[in-house]
């Protein structure tokens, strides 16, 4: 059974996002990426709490540290909606709901992937 993800907070989300964008950065070039301007240790915190939850794994580079994330943005994605799906009471009437409030652009998508999968089989 896979682990569910941990929680993310705003700017450990955001970070994470900076690094699937562009792979793996130091804590120096994070700050660069980012929109404003947060403090050294700021963005170093976030990297060993992003490090401690398993998103990311850092690499010494020298006299620099390099953080790079652990899994996809869409295998992480999945796994949150796998995450929901396990906590539902009901994971029937989540999926079908789910299933109703998606354009009909992502169910054409949806179902050409199920028939795919069932030739496959």
């Amino acid at each position: 059974m896979e682990r569910q993800p941990r929680a993310l907070g705003p700017l450990e989300r955001q970070v994470l996002e900076i690094l699937w964008d562009r792979g793996a950065l130091t804590v120096r070039q994070v700050i660069d990426a980012l929109p404003t301007d947060p403090a050294y240790t700021t963005i170093a915190t976030v990297l060993t709490n992003l490090k401690r939850k398993r998103y990311v794994r850092a690499r010494r580079e020298g006299r620099s540290t390099s953080y790079e994330p652990v899994t996809s943005r869409e295998d992480h994605d999945a796994a949150v909606m796998g995450g929901v799906l396990a906590a539902s009471r009901d994971r029937s009437a989540t999926i079908l709901r789910f299933a109703d409030s998606m354009s009909a652009e992502d169910l054409d998508l949806l179902r050409e992937h199920l028939r795919t999968q069932d030739g496959e089989r």
